[in-house]
């Protein structure tokens, strides 16, 4: 392996790093390259040919032309030159839109792919690792920085390479001519590149920093425009306007650093090109006056000065774009080159028996140990709960026991750090995605809906379910009647997460997405928080129905929903400190008596530890602070 291929994405330069990254791209970016060296040879041949002209004029029979195509007649040798000039215009013109139409398409192709290829991989990434960042950044890079490359390589990439092509052709020119003239009117062009090399290092810098203070607006905003609502309900405008406005400032601090750095680039470069052009337009005219330099070639490198120095007065908004597009390049890699810590399995869970009315599926939890990274405890702790296919089980405890860590680590949103979490004896991690996930209706505390119709939400588990699944479903979640009761019925609108229906109708339609699936095991982690007891009791009358044979998991507060279950296990500082059935639990007078109790009202909240459970059971949610594994869960 090659230095370069051993080292750190970070210490590779961005553009390497996405020649790598991009080989289906190779070829049309070395097409697209040949063809702007071609445009840009056929950009200075007119000058050239003037330069024939006035060889033409002066010189008559002797000229360049005559002695080339044997042709003595003014006349003739112009029209000579008139069809070189047409036939190099016609070439200009065509190699101009080949490369300006390939640059444009490889741009458009190469953001879209890089776009999605970045989401795919966004998507592929752990739970934990969104905990840890703000959505409003990642938007940034998936957005602002994808369309960064795009004007990159529409602008600068083209741009960057007629630069090169003019000074190699240019000073090609100047040499066969003249060496010393040559060597004096390039004299500013070392400046030049110096003067640029030093702005780029100093731009570099600067560039990222307008890159971060990108992302931290976007996150700011996007975090305010999601809870909207909140601000609203605390009377907070003004100070969240105050946070915008601060965030926004520091971005166009850090973009008029950047621009008063590049601006005075320009002025820079002009006296440079001041100097070059005095020294071809005075020492090459006098030279032509001495006779030891053909008014012709004279011509031709005062013009050739022209072409050769004044295009680097754009080197300055060329370096901007590639500055910012070099930026944004590593902002987009780093994303791409984030491990993914949690990779599916390869195998397939064992076809159900036939003979089965109801899917249903054994869980195992054995000796589970898992804690966060910013938790110093672990939220788990030898956890072991076994689920046999068909029954209905209940996970209970107090705020931060852990009880939805154990349903993320079913659904291997997280990894165990030890101990095994398995599904008809096959442990999750050997188990693809579509094949656990797929056996598994998810109904989480978070009633998130996606903008689009009813229908498009309950179907978004199972894309070909008809409607007559719809509408089952939508039944035994008490939600069939107030979707028909809505405008346009199943193909009503929900809006942004569902914001026009109400919390308590976005849950019931969560519980029938669910149910559409007709899944294996059921996991319902709050699924009636957000609903009135009404409707509660009516959805529990449903979910008795659909849980009957099915293997069922319910993680619950309310102690009332889930007195019929099976088993109920329940947690204290990650591990099972009870199970049983209701009545068992009861009779004990433990930690599960003591929540019933307080529930019930024949205990105080303050003062149930001491009158039922012995004080190390006091704590609910002790032993782990308050635990990390809940307050991550629970965002």
């Amino acid at each position: 392996m090659s230095a370069a291929a051993a080292a750190a994405p970070s210490e590779v330069h961005p553009l390497v790093r996405l020649w790598r990254r991009a080989p289906a791209y190779r070829g049309r970016i070395i097409r697209g390259s040949i063809l702007t060296v071609l445009n840009k040879l056929c950009d200075i041949a007119p000058e050239l040919l003037i330069g024939v002209a006035i060889d033409v004029v002066v010189r008559d029979s002797e000229s360049m032309v005559a002695q080339l195509f044997g042709v003595e007649s003014r006349e003739s040798q112009l029209w000579i030159l008139g069809a070189a000039t047409a036939i190099v215009w016609i070439a200009e013109s065509i190699t101009d839109f080949l490369a300006d139409w390939t640059w444009r398409r490889l741009s458009q192709d190469l953001q879209h792919d890089l776009r999605m290829d970045a989401y795919r991989h966004v998507q592929d990434l752990e739970l934990a690792w969104f905990e840890h960042r703000a959505s409003g950044r990642l938007l940034t890079i998936l957005n602002d920085d994808v369309n960064q490359l795009e004007r990159f390589l529409d602008v600068g990439a083209m741009q960057i390479i007629l630069t090169v092509v003019n000074v190699i052709a240019v000073g090609a020119v100047f040499v066969a001519i003249s060496p010393l003239l040559a060597l004096l009117a390039f004299l500013p062009i070392p400046i030049i590149v110096v003067g640029s090399l030093v702005f780029q290092r100093r731009l570099g810098p600067r560039y990222e920093a307008v890159r971060d203070r990108a992302g931290r607006l976007g996150g700011l905003i996007g975090g305010n425009l999601g809870g909207i609502a909140t601000i609203k309900a605390f009377g907070a405008e003004d100070r969240e306007a105050t946070r915008v406005n601060e965030a926004s400032r520091d971005y166009a601090e850090a973009n008029t650093k950047v621009i008063t750095l590049s601006a005075a680039f320009v002025p820079l470069i002009r006296m440079a090109i001041l100097c070059g052009f005095l020294v071809t337009l005075v020492l090459g005219g006098h030279m032509a006056l001495n006779g030891t330099l053909e008014i012709g070639l004279y011509s031709v490198l005062v013009f050739m000065t022209q072409r050769l120095l004044w295009p680097l007065t754009e080197l300055g908004e060329t370096l901007d774009l590639y500055q910012r597009g070099v930026a944004s390049i590593r902002r987009i890699l780093d994303l791409l080159d984030t491990p993914i810590a949690i990779r599916p399995g390869a195998r397939e869970l064992p076809p159900l028996p036939a003979e089965l009315t109801t899917p249903s599926r054994a869980v195992a939890f054995e000796d589970v140990t898992f804690g966060y990274s910013e938790s110093p405890r672990p939220v788990l702790d030898g956890l072991t709960i076994q689920v046999p296919a068909g029954e209905t089980h209940a996970i209970v405890g107090a705020t931060g026991a852990g009880k939805s860590t154990v349903v993320k680590l079913l659904l291997r949103l997280y990894e165990a750090g030890s101990g095994s979490v398995s599904v008809d004896g096959v442990g999750v991690e050997e188990l693809s995605f579509r094949s656990l996930r797929g056996a598994i209706g998810y109904v989480g505390q978070d009633t998130f809906l996606f903008d689009g119709t009813v229908a498009e939400n309950l179907r978004y588990g199972a894309p070909d379910a008809s409607d007559e699944a719809l509408v089952r479903a939508a039944e035994l979640a008490e939600a069939d009647a107030f979707v028909r009761a809505l405008p346009q019925g199943y193909d009503t609108q929900v809006g942004e997460r569902g914001v026009r229906l109400s919390g308590g109708q976005r849950q019931r339609l969560t519980i029938a997405r669910a149910l559409v699936r007709d899944p294996s095991i059921l996991v319902l982690d709050e699924a009636t928080s957000a609903v009135d007891n009404e409707t509660e009791a009516a959805i529990q009358r449903s979910l008795m129905r659909v849980s009957h044979q099915r293997t069922t998991i319910v993680i619950a507060h309310r102690l009332s929903t889930i007195r019929h279950a099976d088993a109920i296990h329940v947690l204290q500082a990650g591990q099972v400190v009870e199970s049983g059935t209701h009545d068992e639990l009861v009779e004990r007078r433990g930690l599960y008596a003591a929540l019933w109790a307080v529930q019930t009202g024949e205990v105080s909240a303050a003062g149930f530890g001491e009158a039922v459970v012995p004080e190390e059971q006091t704590a609910v949610g002790g032993g782990q602070g308050g635990d990390a594994g809940d307050a991550a869960s629970d965002r």
